[in-house]
């Protein structure tokens, strides 16, 4: 058991961006841990994967690549990655908290016995002393996620099965290429070993996708407001600040919940992690829950009539202030100053 595992998701030829990030995430635990980062693609027309793939400093590209396996279905899938799996005894497997990763990455690790940890925010390597056992476990993926719906922070061992697996949040860690003359090998799967008839039982007629129509994590200006902001009403002080400034509206949990902003635009742990140029928080407290998924924003700027708000601690700027003055005082002196 000597590798990291990435299981990449691809949609008409492209790698996701969150396995690109743990990917990313991958190369760094196995430099760690002096092990390889391995990864898997699975689908079909997988000609590109590699160029994608290998400057992230994947050692090893497994390809399984066969007109049956795209778009993703549950069953082929599921039967070539715990085969490969199996034989390539990892002792990490990560894959993305997506709709994809969701379905896949219970049913590889049930078949595994291997556990799962999903929606995680952090992984690092650490070390565990089992008092009962009277027993010490090195080099452990500590995984890290939120529970009890974002109320505590639990972290999450597995010291005897194998792999380690967890599903990881799109956006929560960066990607960054290693290099891009990585020199990784590329070995194409004989797909018929690793999948069965029966695995195709499911026919896919027909595909309908829709993608988001709000851009909150690649959006450079983002105004951000929470339960302070006081009422559905007063969100649209933010819409026409984030209009003038060019950017996108986001919210903390507490304002979704109150029915301020739609779920889409929820940042922080069990929402979308962001780092925006410029972030603007109004009205919001800063509990750890939303300060995770925005805290690496370049410049952050909270307004707050609290002067003692936990967001004042990791702010650039503070203003004291209710958002139904400052907000429409600053569009104002922006116009004013831009023209």
């Amino acid at each position: 058991m000597s590798s990291v595992f990435v299981y990449c998701e691809i949609e008409d030829g492209q790698v996701a961006e969150v396995s690109q990030e743990l990917l990313t995430k991958g190369r760094a635990l196995a430099n760690e841990l002096n092990c390889k980062l391995e990864a898997i693609a699975v689908g079909h027309q997988l000609g590109s994967v590699a160029g994608q793939v290998i400057p992230y400093g994947v050692d090893t590209l497994y390809l399984a690549d066969d007109a049956r396996l795209y778009p993703y279905q549950t069953l082929p899938h599921t039967s070539v990655v715990v085969n490969l799996f199996q034989e390539q005894k990892p002792q990490i497997a990560l894959m993305g908290a997506s709709s994809i990763g969701r379905d896949l990455g219970p049913r590889v690790s049930s078949a595994l016995h291997s556990g799962l940890t999903a929606d995680c925010t952090s992984l690092i390597i650490g070390e565990h002393y089992d008092k009962k056992q009277d027993k010490k476990y090195d080099n452990l993926l500590y995984q890290i996620r939120p529970a009890f719906g974002g109320n505590i922070i639990a972290t999450i061992i597995n010291p005897d099965c194998r792999p380690q697996m967890a599903t990881v949040r799109e956006g929560v860690m960066k990607k960054e290429i290693l290099d891009p003359k990585y020199k990784g090998k590329v070995v194409d799967l004989d797909v018929a070993k690793y999948v069965s008839d029966t695995d195709f039982v499911v026919e896919i007629i027909e595909r309908h996708m829709e993608k988001s129509k709000v851009n909150i994590k690649g959006a450079p200006i983002i105004v951000s407001g929470g339960y302070g902001v006081g009422s559905k009403e007063n969100f649209k002080l933010l819409y026409d600040l984030a209009e003038v400034l060019g950017g996108e509206v986001g919210a903390s949990r507490a304002a979704v919940d109150a029915g301020y902003a739609d779920h889409e635009r929820q940042i922080g742990q069990t929402g979308v992690t962001v780092r925006p140029k410029l972030y603007i928080a109004c009205g919001i407290s800063g509990q750890i829950q939303h300060t995770a998924g925005m805290e690496e924003a370049a410049q952050i700027i909270a307004i707050n009539t609290d002067p003692e708000a936990p967001i004042n601690a990791i702010a650039d700027y503070v203003i004291t202030g209710d958002v139904a003055d400052v907000i429409p005082k600053m569009i104002k002196y922006y116009k004013k100053n831009t023209k």
